[in-house]
């Protein structure tokens, strides 16, 4: 089934469900030549159940609408679907529907197909869609992919329960429990109760496994604590807001401060590192997806079992997560988009997103609010209900976040890529640089950006 690869994290190689709902309308997609063939490359996920899943899902599409569904799992390792996605837009051939990274709908807008027919026909019965997926899917006036549910991922905390309750004194369970509520002592979740936390932990020999390097795990959670204070570097028209900004001056002085209590080797960590400390019984807090749960749960049971997601903490500006969406796109060279369309409509609806969500043990998210309630986050475990607190839901007060949102995507992207937010903190924390210094260099890089340069 696979041409492209099946190459998954290591951690997950080895091992870690009927119709969906009320048929959509028949396209009349069924007929001569192409027509009857709608090619898909989708992600291939770190869950294996999660390929399983979606390619049922199109199989029973396909069967109901009498269409040959051929699809493609291509991998993210080495970069492969980026890469295909540069392939396939150059020579204007391959899938009709490919799965596209966080930022690649935007880098590809004019060569997508529009879907503002199948997004609101979705929005009109589930709610709207995260702010942020918004963000990173409309241009021109126009949805230029579909949010995806596989792939989709949110970055809370991950909290060893009973090391947070021992050296911090924070019974995070009763907190934030798996119910729709708050527990006592809610309000008092800040960025300033965080820093006192993580400084009694780092005491007791096991520091929150924060990443501060250039990865995404690193660009994503720092770029949420600064929209939690309300620091922008850029605008939405481009305009670097960097020096004289207090805000981004007090978000970046609380980073250093809290770099003092992480490892010292935070700087080097990659996407896998934070994961290997949750896993390894190493720290009391990582912020990551339930993967490194799933994991731990395979090979170290006695720490997987003490895991437990809150929200994030909130800032001056309020509460904001980590969030690395998928879309599904169609090109614009597509044959069949119809088909196309009527596909991604119902790997959308609510009984699909449930069962991808349920296959990956509630890795998936899907993008809308009132999606939140899916049982798999109430009853996975162990402990049951660690998962609860794992989606943005109505009472956490909260939203999802794009590091560098919500400037523009041209440039909000290579600030991305190039780590500006992490590479101007380690200029001070590691590098000794007087923050002004720090801050006028990362204006520069960010002027070069929306210059072109």
């Amino acid at each position: 089934m696979t041409r492209y690869g099946m190459t998954r994290r290591a951690a997950l190689r080895t091992g870690l469900t009927g119709m969906a709902g009320a048929a959509l309308p028949l396209f009349h997609v069924h007929g001569q030549g192409s027509a009857g063939v709608l090619r898909c490359g989708f992600w291939d996920h770190w869950v294996p159940a999660g390929n399983e899943s979606l390619q049922t899902l199109c199989k029973e599409w396909g069967a109901k609408n009498r269409v040959e569904v051929q699809v493609d799992f291509i991998t993210s390792v080495g970069n492969q679907i980026l890469l295909t996605i540069a392939a396939q837009a150059q020579s204007r051939s391959g899938h009709d529907i490919l799965s596209f990274p966080t930022w690649e709908p935007s880098s590809h807008a004019r060569l997508l197909e529009p879907v503002d027919d199948v997004v609101g026909r979705l929005t009109q019965k589930y709610g709207e869609i995260a702010p942020a997926a918004a963000y990173l899917a409309k241009r021109e006036g126009a949805w230029r992919a579909v949010p995806a549910i596989a792939g989709t991922q949110a970055k809370p905390p991950c909290i060893r329960y009973d090391l947070f309750e021992k050296h911090a004194g924070i019974d995070i369970r009763a907190m934030w429990p798996a119910e729709a509520r708050q527990g006592p002592g809610a309000d008092t979740w800040t960025w300033d109760t965080f820093l006192t936390a993580a400084q009694k932990c780092h005491a007791a020999d096991y520091p929150f496994a924060l990443p501060m390097g250039q990865y995404s795990d690193a660009v994503d959670w720092v770029g949420a604590l600064f929209r939690s204070f309300g620091a922008s570097m850029m605008d939405a028209e481009g305009k670097v807001t960097l020096r004289g900004n207090d805000k981004v001056k007090q978000a970046a002085e609380y980073a250093i401060r809290l770099a003092q209590y992480l490892p010292r080797d935070v700087w080097a960590w990659d996407d896998a590192s934070n994961n290997r400390a949750l896993i390894g019984g190493k720290t009391a807090l990582a912020f990551n997806p339930p993967s490194a749960w799933a994991v731990a749960r395979r090979d170290n049971p006695s720490v997987a079992e003490k895991m437990w997601y809150a929200p994030m903490p909130a800032g001056p500006e309020g509460r904001f997560t980590p969030y690395l969406p998928y879309f599904w796109g169609i090109w614009s060279f597509s044959k069949n988009k119809t088909a196309a369309k009527s596909l991604l409509e119902f790997l959308s609806e609510r009984t699909s997103a449930e069962r991808q969500t349920t296959a990956t043990s509630g890795y998936d998210l899907p993008p809308f609010q009132s999606m939140t309630d899916f049982k798999v986050w109430a009853t996975e475990g162990p402990t049951t209900g660690f998962e609860f607190n794992y989606p943005d839901k109505p009472h956490q007060h909260g939203q999802y976040s794009v590091a560098f949102a919500p400037a523009p995507a041209d440039a909000a992207v290579q600030a991305y890529t190039q780590a500006i937010n992490t590479k101007m903190i380690a200029r001070v924390a590691q590098g000794g640089q007087k923050l002004d210094d720090a801050l006028a260099w990362a204006e520069g890089e960010l002027k070069n950006f929306v210059l072109g340069g």
